[in-house]
């Protein structure tokens, strides 16, 4: 009897489990229609195209934050993800723009990632897009910015370093006039007056070399150059102050192919290096300049012996003033400008410039150029052809 009634027992639960299910399921696919239904926030006809053509990142967002349509800059930005918005400052623009109506603009600072320092700035401009929807444009001016910094650093860093050896030079010729009496103290002053107008003239070139590779165009200065014949030039510029030293330089490797650049330009930035690396190299070493081809680049190496460079440094070394050892450089008479000159005028060239360095084993400064090929070889010299002038045969 009892084992009758377990089994309707569990006969009836099974009952009214199953019908439980039947009409759960039913009632999910009825709101599930329902959903179906109703309408997503839609765009005025037209205003995603008005919105392409605007030239910034856009997104699109409903009346509850979710996002109805976003460019692909606003994803390489990091705005948004799937239908959702990314960013707090973001959000809060938008809800602020949604309760009182008004275009709200600002600019943001966005950290790439909590474990490095690079961040975007990026200026966002938000408004009402129709009754219920909010749009949103963003401007990525990371660059811009950038640019401002650097020459306003720029500007700051110059007056700094100019009142050191402008002031040194007054004061030395102070002291000289004090010790008129004294030949030797007259002597010692001379010469650290001499050694701070070298160093103020040096400063002041390499800041007028700068301004000209600014103005400099390629277009009209560039020619086919053998970078063998360049690099010799630069090394033969720094005979006499590598041999103050005891200092060997030596060229090694050649080209087959040409480059396309500025001599002067290209000369400066090898020349450059080689200073760089007699200054920061102790007596009676070695600079080594090696020419050779890597794919469809040149390739000019400058390796010397010196004490190498911390790797916490290689990051900066081509900033503009940035020093590794300041009171290193104010001995040897760096500039902090030599450096920052050649990156600038590899990135004219279309090419780069790359650093290794070993502690105690030296630093190898390597330049890429492009090289021209046989057919851009003979376009060339056509144009040049065509351009040169012509001689009537008058005297």
């Amino acid at each position: 009897m009892t084992t009758s009634l377990l089994l309707l027992a569990a006969l009836l639960l099974g009952v009214f489990l199953g019908a439980a299910s039947i009409l759960l399921a039913q009632r999910q696919q009825k709101q599930r229609d329902r959903w179906a239904q109703m309408e997503e926030p839609a765009m005025e006809a037209g205003a995603a195209d008005v919105l392409a053509l605007v030239g910034r990142a856009y997104v699109v967002v409903d009346g509850v934050d979710g996002v109805v349509q976003a460019s692909s800059g606003a994803y390489a930005l990091g705005l948004v993800r799937g239908h959702s918005i990314l960013l707090p400052e973001m959000a809060q623009m938008v809800s602020e723009v949604r309760q009182k109506g008004v275009i709200m603009e600002g600019e943001v600072e966005v950290r790439r990632s909590a474990q490095t320092q690079e961040a975007l700035i990026i200026d966002f401009r938000v408004a009402p897009l129709g009754d219920e929807l909010i749009v949103v444009l963003a401007d990525d001016r990371t660059e811009i910015v950038r640019a401002q910094r650097v020459r306003t650093d720029f500007v700051a860093n110059v007056s700094h370093e100019l009142k050191t050896p402008v002031g040194a030079i007054g004061l030395m010729a102070e002291a000289i006039e004090t010790a008129a009496d004294d030949p030797q103290a007259v002597l010692y002053f001379s010469g650290k007056l001499k050694q701070e107008s070298k160093r103020l003239g040096a400063l002041v070139q390499d800041v007028i070399e700068l301004s000209r590779l600014q103005s400099t165009d390629l277009v009209l200065s560039a020619t086919l150059l053998d970078l063998s014949q360049v690099a010799q030039e630069a090394l033969e510029r720094s005979q006499l102050v590598a041999e103050d030293k005891s200092i060997q330089l030596t060229l090694e490797g050649q080209l087959d192919r040409p480059v396309h650049g500025d001599r002067d330009l290209l000369g400066t930035a090898i020349h450059n290096l080689i200073e760089n690396a007699i200054r920061y190299s102790p007596e009676n070493t070695r600079v080594q300049v090696t020419l050779g081809q890597l794919g469809d680049q040149a390739r000019l190496e400058v390796k010397d012996q010196g004490p190498g460079i911390p790797p916490e440094d290689l990051d900066r070394i081509f900033e503009r003033f940035y020093r590794v050892d300041p009171a290193r450089s104010r001995q040897t008479g760096g500039t902090g400008l030599g450096l920052s000159i050649v990156r600038h005028i590899l990135a004219q060239h279309g090419g780069q410039v790359l650093v290794e360095s070993q502690l105690g084993e030296g630093s190898s400064f390597t330049l890429l150029l492009p090289l021209v090929d046989q057919e851009s070889e003979a376009d060339l010299l056509a144009e040049l052809a065509s351009t040169e002038p012509v001689s009537n045969g008058s005297s």
